[in-house]
């Protein structure tokens, strides 16, 4: 009877110990996302296992604790029910530590562990509420081991970090973002515009913004005549109005709002005041990031913005669709253009102005130039080639090549752009002389 009654208690034993690696595995490969999820749609056993992530220094300790003891009793156990049955000969006690380490490998670590690192989320909410009550129970014993520990790595000069910085939770997101997107094409392009969200906080406007050789502008100064004509021409609604010099930028005319002043006004002409139509122009710094931009547009209430260096001399705008188009990509209208700047050959070059934006391209083209050191194909040349290049001259980077067919001064005017070799689909990303770029605003 005592026999049957050791037999017994070992089984309940190696279900101890199973149930301990299970859940061991199955509260750290849970995801944390799907359980906050579903903690947040009224789950209480998903509450339960949140509660435990936050804790996760005490429950692994538990765990261990737990773990241990019952495979040492377990052990114990087994070399007194041999002894019983077999004597206390050497060779008797080998056999009785390979059984039971046989048992315990087999039954309770690779086979519960198994179980629950293909249903994670299924094991940690049906074990957390028996985990729960032994974190509990054990608090004493795991709080002064924590201390202990604390203090040895202290001694050590290690520093325990209790919380992921910010930084290390975007890698994190970054990481999970590409972890999920290389199946469903659906999914890649989530994928990037997530990436794209995240990188808000890393680009500044003047990446994006609409240089100033590129914008649409009116002098005050011109007759009525002229500047409806020029607001009829434009492709936008909203444009600036300099007077004496470009740099002096005296208001922003809607053209919803010179259309309003001229259907009041019977569609006559004469009398029309740009200049009061005009709203107060927004001047921000080249410097302000994608992220503050977009937040400063939500506060405002407005949807342009012009941008200036640091001496107040007028660099471009940038506009909210242009930060919303740096996450989604391009959104064309019918009054869109495509780049200017830009045209095609038909051996596969392009011929390019040296004004042309990177981002520009990238989005185009589907290149992948870097744009941390310049924000036009001119200033990348420039920056590559660490000299200002001579009309004629060809340079090779980024698996392009580079020709420069105009200079005027020391400025690149135009250059022919040919692609070296056929470009694979999601190969860009591995290449070796390749950086990160961004897109078109």
């Amino acid at each position: 009877m005592i026999v049957e009654l050791q037999l017994l208690l070992l089984l309940v034993l190696l279900c101890c110990s199973a149930f301990f690696s299970g859940t061991e595995t199955a509260i750290t490969a849970a995801s944390r996302a799907r359980i906050y999820a579903l903690s947040a749609q009224g789950d209480h056993r998903a509450a339960r296992v949140e509660r435990l992530h936050s804790q996760m220094e005490r429950v692994i300790a538990t765990i261990l604790l737990g773990n241990t003891f019952v495979n040492n009793f377990a052990a114990a156990l087994t070399a007194v029910i041999f002894a019983t049955y077999f004597g206390t000969s050497g060779g008797m006690v080998v056999v009785a530590s390979i059984c039971i380490t046989a048992a315990i490998f087999i039954f309770s670590e690779v086979l519960p562990k198994t179980y629950a690192v293909n249903n994670p989320e299924r094991v940690s909410m049906a074990m957390a509420p028996v985990l729960s009550a032994i974190v509990a129970i054990t608090y004493p014993l795991t709080h002064v081991t924590q201390i202990i520990i604390s203090g040895v790595l202290r001694l050590a000069g290690v520093r325990v970090e209790r919380e992921p910085g910010a930084e290390e939770s975007i890698e994190e997101l970054r990481g999970a973002i590409d972890l999920h997107s290389e199946s469903a094409e659906e999914i890649r392009e989530a994928g990037a515009m997530l990436h794209s969200i995240l990188d808000l906080d890393e680009v500044p406007v003047s990446d994006i913004m609409v240089h100033r050789r590129n914008m649409t502008m009116i002098d005050a100064d011109l007759p009525p005549e002229q500047i409806v004509r020029q607001v009829l021409d434009s492709p936008h609604t909203r444009i600036p109005i300099w007077r004496k010099e470009p740099d002096n930028i005296i208001g922003v005319l809607h053209a919803k709002g010179l259309l309003r002043a001229l259907h009041n006004s019977g569609w006559r002409l004469q009398g029309i005041d740009v200049v009061a139509l005009s709203g107060k122009p927004w001047f921000i710094p080249e410097g302000t990031t994608l992220l503050s931009q977009l937040e400063a547009f939500k506060t405002r209430r407005e949807h342009f913005a012009i941008v200036v260096d640091e001496y107040g001399a007028l660099m471009g705008v940038v506009t909210l669709e242009d930060i919303l188009e740096e996450i989604v990509g391009d959104i064309a209208d019918e009054h869109d253009k495509k780049v200017e700047g830009v045209v095609p050959e038909e051996e596969g070059s392009y011929i390019v102005d040296g004004s042309v934006t990177l981002r520009d391209l990238n989005r185009e083209l589907d290149w992948d130039l870097p744009d941390e050191h310049a924000s036009t194909l001119a200033g990348l040349i420039l920056y590559e080639a660490r000299q200002i290049p001579l009309q004629g001259q060809v340079f090779t980077f980024y698996n392009l090549r580079f020709e420069i067919l105009e200079r005027q001064r020391n400025q690149i005017r135009k250059i022919r752009v040919t692609p070296l070799e056929p470009k694979e689909p999601h190969a860009d990303k591995d290449a070796p002389a390749q950086r990160h770029a961004g897109g078109q605003a």
